[in-house]
């Protein structure tokens, strides 16, 4: 029997919400009435998530397919994951903290079969994340809307057409921005309006700075915009370069000037100094990504695979 659709939900830090997420969904998907999967990736969470999911997994081996990864890689090498294990027509993913309320997925199916697209993201009516977290969100968002020309804001809610899905799977470096490669393969994207609710226990597993690495992977990976930004820089100081050197040339010939300046001179050199360590930080990123890439960073790699109807024993794999 095909599925209808697949749940991929990204696990880290979640172990006292998971049996309450796995029970909500299983009762949502219950109620549509269409075959689906559920696709739990334990992305090395720090707490005891896993001994929780193995736990669930022994109550109920049909509900759903458990899979360990063998470090933390970062959500979206986990969705990659997930999307790898899934066999749904339509696949969703949420997260793991129940502040995506399962009891969207509805509303999320009904507007892909009634609209033309190939994606679709639940956009929160009001976000109950930290001020500095919706502050993340939004930078990420217009990033995102700058190199893709998208005026829908991205967010961990989203269903997919298979299709879609598929057409990701050639990208198996570490740096992944999953909203990147469904955008790179379809411009058939809308939004809709979901419910966000505010996180019970726990704390986020995004921070400052791996908001910035996701902002690194989407420009690194999918644009050149911050190699034409320096280049602009570049060109505009050798411009105001050019300039100063041709007015103070004037002035000297004119007898102008009878002691140099110390204050624009350090002002020149810092400017121009600062533009260059800038330049070469950004170049340097290219180049370590693309190091890593070439020595193959893994993408992911699974420790233990759950298949549905499978006891909960160990069993090793590699992606």
């Amino acid at each position: 029997m095909s599925v209808e659709i697949s749940v991929v939900v990204p696990v880290y830090r979640s172990a006292a919400t998971l049996p309450d997420l796995l029970a909500r969904l299983k009762a949502v998907l219950g109620k549509m009435g269409v075959t689906h999967e559920i696709i739990l990736v334990e992305d090395g969470s720090p707490d005891n998530a896993w001994d929780v999911i193995s736990e669930l997994h022994r109550q109920d081996p049909d509900g759903f397919i458990a899979i360990r990864l063998m470090r933390n890689y970062g959500q979206h090498n986990a969705l990659m994951c997930g999307f790898r294990r899934s066999t749904g027509r339509y696949v969703v993913t949420l997260d793991d903290d129940l502040q995506n309320p399962p009891e969207e997925i509805p509303t999320l199916y009904r507007a892909m079969l009634d609209g033309n697209f190939d994606l679709i993201y639940g956009s929160p009516h009001d976000k109950q994340h930290a001020s500095w977290r919706n502050a993340g969100s939004r930078l990420i968002n217009l990033f995102f809307r700058t190199v893709f020309r998208s005026p829908v804001n991205v967010t961990s809610y989203r269903i997919i057409r298979r299709e879609l899905v598929l057409s990701t799977f050639g990208y198996d470096l570490n740096f992944t921005f999953v909203d990147g490669l469904l955008a790179w393969n379809t411009q058939k994207i809308g939004s809709v309006g979901v419910e966000h609710h505010t996180r019970g226990v726990g704390r986020s597993g995004y921070s400052l700075t791996k908001l910035a690495t996701l902002g690194m992977n989407l420009f690194t990976n999918f644009s050149l915009l911050p190699l034409q930004v320096i280049s602009a820089c570049g060109a505009l100081c050798a411009c105001l370069g050019f300039m100063a050197a041709f007015y103070y040339l004037v002035q000297a010939l004119l007898s102008n000037i009878t002691v140099p300046g110390y204050a624009s001179l350090m002002v020149t050199l810092l400017i121009v100094g600062g533009v260059q360590l800038l330049s070469l930080g950004v170049m340097g990123e290219y180049l370590g990504r693309l190091h890593l890439n070439v020595n193959r960073k893994p993408q992911y790699v699974e420790r233990q695979v759950f298949e549905a109807g499978e006891r909960a024993d160990t069993v090793n794999r590699a992606a």
